[in-house]
């Protein structure tokens, strides 16, 4: 094992949450305004989406810090895109707003996107702030490692911040190379101590990193991705900070302080289809200070099509989760997990559809039961609902201090 060394940054980012200094952010916008608009405009789309989420939980929570039972939230979401004429030229802005009702740290401000992209022929280049995706599974998605989590949005993980980035693609009929350059790294979102799905103990603002340039050193991955018939295929390589940082107790015990390292990891997608099913798995090796180790999840998902009269389809999905870590230096939920789920897509005129499942863990008896719903109700507004449980919940399962958080969502959003 290296020599861990830890170095504290004590400069906390701004509230747009990527800038090291509101000049850097306003050089960037300049920047990406000179690349854009000397070129005659084509397209010019502005939309904006409101959010109301409300939670209800059923029980007290473990924490007697986390003393509510029901939580209100609104979210904003600006989004502008312009295209040139000649359709070379592509800038998009989109900056998400949360305010949380009880949870101080939900409430918070991030630019999701803020690039510029310019297409010609078979190169791609794009500069700014984007997001970027990478997966096959339903579950867990291991190999998506561009963007930062937004913890403090949701626990599956879906939610991402904003990256600044370089990004030159190539597509070629061998395929498609991506080259990223990532100046700047984002440190992980994460709740309060009093928000339901907090710790219990404060996460310190003043992160410590394995480099001694902190958020400024520069990511470096490369990606391959194609099709081989029925096959989709990804293959990866990244160096830089790992998006997953280590939980290490303060001097004093008082909070929790994120430390992140340096990591080099190798990452594959694959898809296969055939007929009705979807074949899938993704798996990555990693290599830290502390140390080294494969993960993978993989399973199918198959669709009974046209059932019900034919007017909707039922998928069916299973996937197997595996990681090789030693849970005691570095938890994950996903360790030798089974997930089990359906989705039923109605087809119908407001694109109703319902996933629900669950993840249960074969080593603990740990069981996570996730159900999600949603409908368009009118032309500019959609409802969807949740319900969440966690059940049979081991007290050595890192899930042990969310065990008392079962909850029921609805949320609505409205589309302009």
């Amino acid at each position: 094992m290296k020599t861990m060394s830890l170095r504290s940054n004590t400069h906390r980012e701004s509230l747009l949450g990527f800038y090291p200094s509101p000049r850097v952010g306003l050089m960037l916008i300049l920047l990406t305004l000179s690349c854009v608009l000397p070129a005659q405009s084509e397209e010019v789309d502005f939309s904006i989406d409101i959010g109301l989420e409300t939670r209800g939980f059923f029980a007290d929570p473990l924490l007697s810090i986390q003393d509510h039972e029901f939580n209100a939230s609104v979210s904003v979401l600006p989004a502008w895109q312009w295209r040139s004429a000649d359709r070379k030229h592509r800038f998009n802005a989109a900056i998400f707003m949360r305010w949380d009702q009880q949870d101080d740290e939900r409430s918070h401000l991030d630019v999701r996107e803020l690039y510029w992209s310019y297409s010609d022929r078979a190169w791609t280049t794009t500069v700014g702030i984007n997001k970027v995706f990478w997966g096959v599974t339903e579950s867990v998605h291991l190999v998506d490692v561009i963007n930062q989590t937004d913890l403090v949005e949701d626990l599956d993980q879906e939610d991402k911040l904003g990256q600044p980035m370089l990004q030159i693609s190539r597509q070629q009929n061998w395929g498609r190379l991506d080259l990223f350059v990532l100046p700047h790294f984002r440190e992980r979102t994460f709740p309060g101590a009093k928000g339901r799905f907090g710790f219990g103990v404060p996460i310190s603002d003043e992160a410590l990193y394995e480099s001694s340039a902190e958020q400024s050193h520069t990511d470096v991955a490369l990606r391959y991705s194609h099709y081989f018939g029925d096959l989709d295929v990804g293959l990866y390589g990244f160096v830089g900070t790992n998006r997953e940082p280590l939980l290490l107790p303060s001097d004093d015990g008082s909070q929790w302080q994120p430390y992140y390292q340096q990591m080099n990891q190798l990452g594959v997608d694959l898809q296969y289809t055939t007929d009705a099913w979807l074949w899938k798995l993704e798996a990555i090796f990693r290599d830290t200070e502390t140390d080294q180790f494969w993960a993978a999840v993989g399973g199918f998902e198959y669709t009974f099509y046209q059932i019900n009269d034919g007017a909707a389809d039922l998928g069916v999905l299973l996937e197997y989760q595996f990681d090789d870590r030693d849970l005691t230096s570095a938890p994950t939920l996903a360790d030798n997990d089974l997930f089990l789920a359906a989705r039923w897509a109605l087809n119908d005129a407001k694109d109703s559809s319902v996933l629900g499942g669950f993840s249960h863990d074969l080593d603990t008896g740990s069981t996570f039961i996730n159900i999600e719903a949603e409908t368009r109700l009118t032309d500019h507004l959609t409802a969807d609902l949740r319900v969440r449980l966690f059940t049979n919940t081991d007290p050595a399962d890192p899930a042990f201090v969310f065990s008392r958080n079962d909850y029921v969502q609805l949320g609505l959003n409205w589309f302009f």
